[in-house]
């Protein structure tokens, strides 16, 4: 028995480095609340669906392992649905092979319309003091905890249980049928891993040939248009086009309304993905979209607006951009509805030495070489209505890079 246990876990491991979540990439579409699979011990293998913040930085002991809560309900051969301390509905579903219970599926972690006032009993600061964090750090979680409806918790349950059951046909396949595969694959990828670490202690990049790189995307994007995926088509292209954009290295400056329509395309993607939860609005006269500015000084405002402010909403928010121009200066503004960036960034402007927000800091300095002290970045507003950052440039056509 002991043999055919370790037999069983050493398949499970491997298959853990496959292909695994591309497998049920679709089905994951259908849902974004958490779903994870772990072994007996509790140890996660896979994050299909990432656990809430609160419970990765409260409840969980550790990063890689599931939180006390679950381990005490890990009953081999049987599922389980439960309200952990802070009252957020979880299950755990069995995967067994031959009887025998090899792991768990486990997710959701979320409040539903009835258990939701729990959050709001969370002693705050009693975990700040104990966990040695920032009470907002705590709040920002606990405010970030989705709120589900009953119908669509059970839905998402039968997500996991579909998963469960289809890993078991996976797991019993590969005992039976593909122990030299699975052996010669393991070999394959420790080869590999072993190049990339080489490369790395060379410091030499992996990079894909640009002309490669767009030439696919076009190709796919013809595939889909005579397949009449007509918004599959047009994703690829905005991606084709925006990659390209990003990818430029040049020192010159460029036009704001080349910049605006790369943030277009960026948010048209975004858009796609996020669906209602996502709104944007660009508001740049035409006069001003002549104006010259740094390639890629838009797009990382954007990207953190909508990281920090909109994904954590549970109704997601909306991104506005539009621009002002007064006497020989332009203002370029990026706001959003969200909940306002987290106390490192803002910190980091002032503290060099800070790594957290490292492309506000670069992305001033990158204003401030070419316009000089006066012109960069500024965050002027950022708490839980939602933040504003301004970008401002000189009109004159000569402002030219000093240093």
């Amino acid at each position: 028995m002991a043999k055919s246990m370790n037999k069983t876990d050493k398949t499970l491991r491997h298959l853990m480095d496959s292909n695994l979540y591309s497998r049920y990439s679709g089905l994951l579409s259908l849902s974004n609340i958490s779903l994870q699979l772990i072994d007996l011990n509790g140890d996660i293998l896979i994050e299909f669906n990432p656990s809430p913040d609160f419970c990765k930085q409260i409840c969980q002991q550790e990063e890689t392992r599931i939180c006390p809560d679950y381990i005490s309900r890990l009953k081999p051969g049987k599922g389980d649905r439960f309200a952990c301390r802070y009252g957020l509905t979880n299950i755990c579903l069995p995967v067994g092979i031959n009887n025998q219970t090899i792991g768990y599926v486990t997710g959701a972690q979320v409040y539903s319309p009835d258990s939701e006032y729990q959050k709001y009993l969370i002693d705050i600061m009693d975990l700040a003091q104990a966990k040695n964090l920032e009470p907002e750090v705590i709040a920002k979680s606990i405010a970030a905890i989705k709120t589900i409806e009953e119908n669509k918790i059970e839905i998402h349950e039968q997500l996991c249980n579909y998963i469960a059951k289809n890993i078991f046909y996976d797991f019993s396949e590969s005992i039976n049928t593909t122990d030299t595969a699975i052996a010669r694959l393991s070999i394959e990828k420790e080869m590999l891993e072993k190049k990339i670490i080489d490369l790395e202690a060379k410091n030499i990049s992996l990079v894909i040939n640009p002309h490669f790189l767009f030439n696919t995307l076009n190709t796919i994007a013809r595939i889909a248009y005579f397949e009449k995926s007509h918004t599959t088509e047009e994703l690829i292209y905005c991606l084709s086009d925006l990659l390209r954009y990003n990818l430029k290295q040049d020192d010159e400056l460029h036009t704001i309304g080349a910049e605006i329509d790369n943030i277009e395309k960026y948010l048209y993607i975004q858009k796609k993905k996020f669906k209602n939860r996502l709104e944007y609005d660009i508001d740049i006269a035409d006069p001003i979209k002549h104006h010259r500015i740094p390639n890629m000084i838009i797009q990382p405002i954007v990207e953190n607006a909508l990281i920090h402010g909109i994904t954590p909403k549970r109704d997601g928010g909306r991104i506005k951009i539009y621009a002002e121009k007064y006497k020989n200066d332009i203002n370029i503004f990026v706001m959003d509805n969200g909940h306002g960036f987290p106390k490192e960034v803002l910190q980091s402007l002032q503290q060099p030495e800070n790594k957290v927000g490292i492309g506000f800091r670069s992305t001033d300095k990158r204003l401030k070489g070419y316009f000089g002290d006066a012109y960069g970045l500024a965050i002027v507003k950022s708490d839980y209505s939602g933040s504003t950052v301004t970008i401002s440039i000189p009109t004159k056509p000569n402002a030219r890079r000093q240093g």
